[in-house]
């Protein structure tokens, strides 16, 4: 089949700037190429940093570019914002499926995928012959989305990261057959326990006997971080916690420090010591952090859809601590992780499960082997494996 991928609009595919959905976009499309299985093309907004990249040599899968940070793009950028306005998404959003959108009709595809933008399926008039399919990575498509029953009615199959997404579209038709879910994957090679060790605790200021929890991924709100800091405030006797805190506000920002992580360093001002703040750290060097970790925290108020952080940390081997939230417990068991439920007392309930873990070594290392024996499922060819019986034609 001919099949036609279009992408969010933000970080561009190959994943050279990280991003969840743009790995997992690059994981099916390296199995493509080396199974070969479709004739793919990947519409993806332009980096200079993809010049040179292996994935583009591929004869079997496509890269069509949009470019939307030149001077021109931007100029470009402006005017359509002043003549159409932000209509579904944000007008930088819009410009590039607009962009894409004219490119890709000029070719005829059996398939064309919305990843993760269903809202571009009303500005879209689907070519006979062809099936819309539509990725939902977040809980983006239930009875209270703008446009939600064109947008269902035009879907022929909807994948989703998690049966907690899957339900949240059955709020639309709860007799749904259209949704397939696909759970996230991980490399499993790079996230091991046996790899090895090239960044020491020394390095960070951690000491060999310290008990380090890491949080890793986007520092906001919803992710729970600022409630892990007023506990590690409240447990300012246990000299020995460490917390690092592995991440930014954005995927692939280095640099930008917005309010929320200012405020968070404020606060943790008080035990500054204790918490050590790395900012964004390169994807390919998150093993390395994880391997130096003692437990994994991932305390979201949100409903995660399917986190690849907590895939990564049992993948490492960590025992976790997180909550009862979205595909959260899809991809765990009460064998490698304590579920918290987010409730007027959460910090207590986290407070209580790091003091267990802290006092009982021996359960951190059942949980640990454990959760490495729950990643195996969650490996990268199963993970593309499901893809691509998800788009079989219906």
């Amino acid at each position: 089949m001919k099949i036609a991928i279009l992408t969010s609009g933000i970080l561009p595919v190959p994943a050279i700037n990280g991003g969840a959905v743009e790995n997992h976009i690059d994981f099916y499309l390296k199995y493509n190429h080396e199974h070969r299985l479709h004739e793919m093309t990947v519409f993806s907004v332009w980096d200079d940093k993809i010049k040179g990249h292996p994935a583009l040599q591929s004869d079997i899968n496509h890269y069509e570019y949009i470019k939307v940070n030149s001077l021109k793009a931007k100029i470009m950028k402006n005017l359509y914002h002043i003549i159409h306005g932000d209509k579904y998404y944000h007008y930088t959003i819009e410009y590039y499926f607009r962009k894409a959108w004219k490119r890709l009709q000029k070719k005829c595809y059996d398939i064309i995928l919305l990843d993760n933008r269903p809202g571009y399926a009303l500005g879209m008039k689907v070519p006979d012959g062809t099936k819309l399919f539509i990725y939902l990575h977040n809980d983006l498509l239930n009875n209270t989305t703008k446009g939600y029953q064109e947008i269902y009615h035009k879907a022929a199959r909807i994948l989703t990261v998690s049966n907690y997404i899957s339900n949240c579209v059955r709020t639309i038709n709860p007799n749904d057959t259209k949704c397939f879910p696909i759970l996230n994957g991980i490399d499993i090679q790079a996230f091991s326990p046996n790899i090895p060790s090239c960044i020491t605790r020394s390095q960070l200021g951690l000491a060999e006997d310290d008990f380090v929890m890491v949080f890793s991924g986007r520092v906001t709100k919803e992710k729970g971080v600022s409630e892990l800091i007023d506990v590690m405030i409240q447990l300012k006797q246990y000299e020995k916690i460490k917390l690092l805190i592995i991440g930014s506000s954005f995927y692939g920002d280095a640099i930008h420090e917005d309010s929320f992580i200012k405020a968070l360093k404020q606060k943790a001002e008080i035990i500054k010591k204790r918490i050590i703040f790395t900012g964004f750290i390169p994807y390919s060097q998150m093993p390395q952090y994880l391997k130096i970790s003692d437990i994994s925290v991932v305390p979201s108020l949100w409903d995660d859809p399917c986190p690849n952080t907590v895939l990564e940390a049992q993948a490492m081997g960590l025992p976790i601590i997180t909550t009862r939230r979205g595909g959260i417990p899809e991809e765990v068991t009460e064998d490698n992780a304590i579920l918290l439920t987010t409730d007027t007392d959460f910090k207590d309930h986290l407070k209580k499960a790091i003091l267990l873990l802290y006092h009982q070594a021996d359960k951190r290392e059942k949980m640990g082997n454990a959760g490495v024996k729950n990643a195996q499922y969650y490996n990268k060819n199963r993970y593309a494996e499901d893809f691509f019986r998800g788009i079989a034609l219906p």
